[in-house]
This record gives C-alpha cells, structure tokens and sequence, in this order.
C-alpha cells in the first residue's frame, strides 16, 4: 500500500501511522518529500482490504492507495523518481552515461593491467573482470578466484578504476566484498534467491543481470528481492535472452530498456557483449543503446582476443573499444548525457 500524508502531517503522526502498519505485519518505507510523505507499506496482500479502511481513517492520512504490481519496492508506483548508484563521484542513473570495460575473465597481472590502463584511457569508468567464472562446462577455465581479486584491486590502484566483478555463492560475499566496488550477479544466478537475499544485507551496489530466459517481471522480482533486504543500489543490466535465433548467441531485447524504466526506477545498463556474442556487433548496439535511454554498457575487451580463456568471439581489441567510445559520444550528446 502507498499511504499519502496530509501536506504538514507532524513528525508524530508520521510515527504512528508507522506504527500501526507494523501491527498489521507490514514492512514501512517512508519517502519524505518537500510537501508531503508518503509511506510504502509492504507485506501480505491477504487483508488489505480490511486494513486499507482502518488507515484512511488515522490522522494524518490523506490516502491509501494498493499498490498494484508484484514488485512493490522496484517499481514507479510507490517511488516516481528515479534511483542513482552513487560511488565516490560516480552516478549511475543520471545524465552521466558510465561504461564498464574489461575482460570476461582475469587471466594475468599484465592482461589485466595493459586493458584497464587502456579502457580508462578510452573513457570507462569501471573495470569489469571476473575472477569466479560460473562455465556451462566444468572442464573450462573457472577463475583465479582471490589471485584474481587481487589482480583486480592492484590495477584499481594503478588505474582509479572502480571494480565490478562477478560473485557466484553465499559463502565467498565477504571475501570478494573485500576486494570489489560493484558487486555482479550474472544470468545463471538471477534467480538464486538465496544469494540475492545475502547480498540485500550488504552496503555496496548490485549490478543484476537479467536471465536468458527470464521474463522482466521475473526479473524484477529478483531485484525486490535485494532492496527488500536494505540494499537500494541495484543497477539492471540487459544482456540477451535466448530465442530460436542463432546467429547471434543470445537475441538482445532492445525494447527491455525503455520498458524498464517505465515499470522501475532502477537504473539500466546494456551487454552488448553477451547480448550478440560477436565483436561486429557490439558497437551498433552500443550505439542503440544510448539511444534507447540506457545509463549504461558493460563491454568485453581482451588485448588478445584469439587467446583469451573465455569469450574471446566477442571480446573488443583496446583499438576496436577506443573506437566503439568516440562512435557514442555522438549519440549521447543527441540524449543529453556525458560520458
């Protein structure tokens, strides 16, 4: 339910209508405004209707209104105005158009340093690498795990770059919150509620990556799953889901991006890395992207794509990303963004 307060409601009348959802089991979200609060009240929908009466009729509330989709906290009808991640000057969800780069995974203090100083250079923000790597294979190369994470934080220090890398179980969240900025929950782990729940108890930003074959209120619903928690700082991220198409190795949903931010204040950010699996198509897409509304990419870039452990196909040279970033600086200035 969202519970409007009269314009001037005080302080105490604030607290005991907060009270009283919480008699009623609910979980309480106030956002005070200039004018007025209002206050989100989340639980059970099976006795709203009894409830919704007994609060319209405490002082200080002007209305109560259901709130209609399943993803009470993520959603525009309890929050209208949009959500930035905040990062020591980094804004993600505003006029700022920040760009991750780096390699699908941590292969050697030189690969990592020679693409961090270089995708810096270009205008990234972050350095994205992975030192777990959950393979469709268990034979396949599977990360340096903390060898990694350490190669990670020398080149942040190195760079200024901020780290976002990827985390694949609850037992490794306060190792890797060692080392990362952004932590990253890939495809394969969007539904792992488990981890999703842990990492709501945690004070650093989310990125989210949408399931290959999840719907968007699927996805969504993995996202309340951490602000629940206490965790605010999710940042969605489309890279693909799987189709009958096989040209590309997942078929990008474009129009995943402007829908959203129609049904979500969270910000959102493109893979078009994953989303095509081919370096010839990461920077038209790219290029869609900002166009789309996105306030972000997440690319992959290998100084030597043909021998990369992982993702090598799709993986920008330095050159090729130096390039993909001068093509987008057109693009967002058309938008109103920076990079």
């Amino acid at each position: 339910m969202i519970i409007s307060m009269v314009p001037g409601a005080t302080q105490e009348q604030i607290e005991h209508v907060c009270d009283r959802i919480k008699g009623f089991g609910y979980s309480v979200h106030p956002i005070r405004g200039e004018e007025r609060t209002v206050i989100g009240a989340i639980g059970s929908s099976k006795d709203r209707d009894r409830i919704i009466p007994v609060m319209e009729s405490v002082p200080g509330v002007e209305s109560v209104i259901p709130i209609l989709q399943p993803f009470k906290l993520v959603g525009r009808e309890l929050k209208k105005g949009k959500t930035t991640v905040q990062l020591d000057g980094l804004t993600i969800g505003a006029d700022q158009f920040v760009v991750m780069a780096g390699p699908c995974s941590v292969e050697s203090r030189e690969q990592i340093f020679d693409t961090a100083h270089r995708v810096k250079a270009a205008g990234a923000k972050v350095l994205r690498g992975g030192a777990y790597k959950p393979r469709t294979s268990p034979y396949d190369f599977q990360g340096l795990e903390e060898e990694g994470l350490k190669l990670l934080a020398e080149a942040r220090e190195k760079t200024g770059l901020k780290i976002v890398t990827e985390i694949i179980t609850t037992e490794n969240i306060d190792l890797v919150n060692d080392y990362t900025d952004i932590f990253q929950v890939g495809a394969r782990n969007m539904q792992n509620f488990a981890l999703l729940k842990r990492l709501g108890r945690v004070s650093k930003p989310l990125l989210l990556k949408r399931g290959m074959m999840s719907t968007l209120k699927e996805f969504l619903m993995s996202a309340e799953y951490v602000v629940s928690q206490g965790n605010p700082d999710v940042i969605l991220c489309e890279r693909g889901i799987r189709t009958f198409e096989t040209y590309t190795r997942n078929t990008l949903d474009i129009a995943a991006v402007p829908a959203l931010k129609q049904l979500s204040h969270l910000p959102v950010i493109v893979d078009p890395s994953h989303g095509t699996g081919k370096r010839s198509l990461v920077a038209p897409v790219s290029k869609a992207a900002v166009a789309v509304g996105a306030d972000g990419l997440i690319v992959e870039v290998h100084p030597n794509p043909e021998e990369a452990f992982s993702d090598g196909p799709q993986s920008l040279l330095p050159d090729e990303f130096d390039a993909l970033m001068q093509g987008i600086g057109k693009y967002l200035e058309v938008e109103g963004k920076r990079l």
